[in-house]
């Protein structure tokens, strides 16, 4: 069972959103867009409104731009998550913004079924694929 509101209190596709952001592991990401194909429902912005509105009390940093840019103004909070479950991040060049680095998408980009995690459903297999 999950750790996020009720059902009652939560809708349908929200619920079913911070399910997989529970099953991301420490150090790892899944896109906006992965968890849509993971879910086979909905599409990037459905999946980062359901993390904007009830996302607060799942690991909302390990669910991410596809680019491996930090969310905007979050940047410091989700650095420090990602610092201490060593996420591989990209260090940011000299002419970059504020010289905050990105995820390293190659490295910490979680499949779903890699490092022992369960596919959707329960299947061992499916999930998004990098």
């Amino acid at each position: 069972m999950s750790e996020h509101p009720t059902s009652d209190a939560l809708p349908e596709y929200a619920e079913r959103v911070l399910d997989v952001a529970e099953l991301i592991p420490p150090g790892r990401v899944m896109t906006y867009g992965d968890i849509a194909e993971w879910l086979g429902d909905g599409g990037p912005r459905q999946v980062g409104r359901a993390m904007a509105l009830y996302g607060g009390a799942v690991p909302w940093w390990r669910v991410v731009r596809a680019d491996g840019a930090l969310l905007p103004g979050h940047e410091l909070r989700a650095l420090d998550h990602y610092r201490e479950e060593n996420t591989p991040l990209r260090e940011a060049s000299r002419s970059a913004e504020g010289h905050v680095p990105r995820l390293d998408m190659r490295r910490a980009r979680w499949d779903g079924v890699a490092d022992g995690g369960p596919g959707p459903e329960g299947d061992d297999g499916g999930g998004a694929h990098t």
